[in-house]
């Protein structure tokens, strides 16, 4: 059987030492089939002493030549990849051994499968936490309810024509770049349910160099796009809550009290069990800081 070929699109910018980390465990994955990783400079120059070409595998340099930022770089390497299959990679993150063959199986086993994710293995201050997603199929409404962090973009792996053809590339007109992977992801599941593994196979670094590790406005910007832009959401009170409760969060860490209030109300009327809408109020009122929150809930692999 001739296993098809994988492009890893791997979007780079200031990050040396992580990216050679990535790379590593890229090229050193146990697939049979070939695998190429494209480097995606993203305002930065390119470091060419990275190209490598063994003829089984090879690394590739390149420049983001779209627009500026993650969604661009992605897109960049999309279109330059030459896989049948293509997945993605952060620079700071660290694919597990066995990721590509299991994830390759998985998705040859579903006569509809375009897309397929895994677990991870979240590291944050020298602690890891496993975040494995007990389901082996994720279909839209599921997503629209909860965002399933595990679902971390440097899980994905997909067919390439069905992202160049089919549910097309990532949106590079998101505000600030912010939950450009979620939106990635609910275009995905409206053609087919997602394809997953339970299995951790991918270790991703949540540190402070996050880039939108403290930036409230784009996040709160962000997340009112996607909640105009799906109109979905307000079918699923469940999942207008959660992001309407990340919007108030957002608005609580920027010290706007009153917008916060008003989302947390929203929040409270749609689901008056989602705990984001509470921890926003508490922040709004200082009866606690974001930085205090975000710190407790990382530390069990968790984000707000």
């Amino acid at each position: 059987m001739t296993l098809p070929s994988v492009s890893a699109v791997v979007p780079t910018r200031d990050r040396p030492e992580l990216l050679r980390a990535a790379l590593g465990a890229i090229l050193g994955q146990d697939y049979a089939g070939p695998v190429e990783a494209v480097v995606v400079y993203d305002q930065c120059q390119p470091d060419p002493s990275l190209a490598y070409d063994d003829g089984r595998r090879r690394v590739r340099v390149i420049a983001n030549c779209r627009t500026a930022g993650l969604a661009g770089a992605r897109n960049t390497g999309i279109l330059a990849a030459t896989g049948e299959l293509v997945a993605f990679c952060d620079d700071d993150d660290e694919w597990l051994p066995g990721k590509l063959a299991a994830q390759v199986s998985a998705l040859a086993e579903e006569p509809d499968g375009e897309f397929v994710s895994c677990g991870i293995r979240v590291s944050y201050d020298d602690r890891t936490v496993d975040r494995p997603l007990r389901m082996r199929r994720v279909p839209l409404a599921a997503l629209l309810r909860d965002r399933m962090t595990e679902l971390h973009p440097s899980t994905f792996l997909m067919k390439r024509a069905a992202v160049v053809d089919g549910f097309g590339l990532v949106d590079e007109e998101i505000p600030g770049c912010y939950a450009e992977d979620y939106e990635f992801l609910l275009r995905a599941a409206r053609r087919a349910p997602l394809v997953n593994i339970p299995t951790p196979y991918v270790l991703v670094r949540w540190h402070k160099r996050s880039y939108f590790a403290r930036r409230w406005e784009t996040i709160s910007i962000a997340l009112q796009w996607l909640l105009d832009r799906y109109p979905e959401f307000a079918t699923v009170p469940r999942g207008e809550a959660r992001v309407a409760g990340q919007i108030a969060f957002a608005q609580a860490a920027m010290g706007h009290r009153r917008e916060a209030m008003r989302w947390a109300g929203r929040t409270i009327a749609r689901n008056p069990r989602e705990p984001r809408a509470y921890l926003a109020l508490a922040v709004a009122s200082r009866a606690i800081g974001s930085e205090r929150v975000l710190r407790t809930l990382h530390k069990r692999g968790r984000g707000i």
